[in-house]
């Protein structure tokens, strides 16, 4: 652990298919013991996908934990049997039908390292062509939105974009590109 933190105990609390809960007692450099819950998480993967005209691919999903829709890049769980590169590709086809040629890694980050250890590894490709969404059970109501990269920038910046990987991608999107004018 770092920096003189020791793991005294974890206890398993409950155990799902994509996350598991843990119970941690830890203690600090000065010897005082912390309790903390953890989540466990399984990596997952996003993509900036920009079309020829520079507009990025975006969809619109339900969060059940929010209660409501939000804009977010196309994103998934890393399955064991697969490269990150490969998630990327395959969540970009599955949940808008946009078929990347390549991809490039970006950046790679913890989504929320205060309670778990969910990695998010961030695709970038400008080489998509249109299809037909593959959407898997749970995706029903996705919508698919293709927004101007200036007009995704200004929105982040109007608060109205809120997931976290989503203005990451965005920012990330816009320096990628170089200057864009808002």
């Amino acid at each position: 652990m770092g920096r003189g933190f020791e793991l005294v105990e974890s206890k398993l609390i409950f155990k799902g298919v994509i996350i598991s809960l843990y119970e941690d007692k830890i203690r600090s450099p000065e010897g005082q013991i912390l309790e903390r819950e953890v989540v466990k998480h399984l990596d997952a993967v996003g993509i900036v996908a920009l079309t020829k005209d520079k507009e990025m691919v975006f969809v619109w999903q339900y969060r059940h934990a929010i209660r409501s829709e939000l804009l977010e890049i196309p994103a998934g769980l890393l399955a064991d049997t697969e490269s990150p590169a490969d998630c990327a590709i395959r969540e970009l086809r599955e949940e808008t039908g946009y078929k990347a040629a390549k991809v490039e890694k970006l950046a790679e980050f913890y989504t929320s390292a205060g309670f778990t250890d969910e990695r998010l590894l961030l695709f970038f490709s400008d080489e998509i062509e249109p299809g037909e969404p593959e959407q898997e059970p749970g995706e029903e109501g996705m919508r698919v939105e293709v927004i101007p990269l200036t007009r995704a920038i200004e929105m982040a910046s109007r608060g109205e974009v809120e997931d976290a990987k989503t203005l990451i991608a965005i920012l990330m999107a816009a320096q990628r590109v170089g200057r864009v004018e808002v």
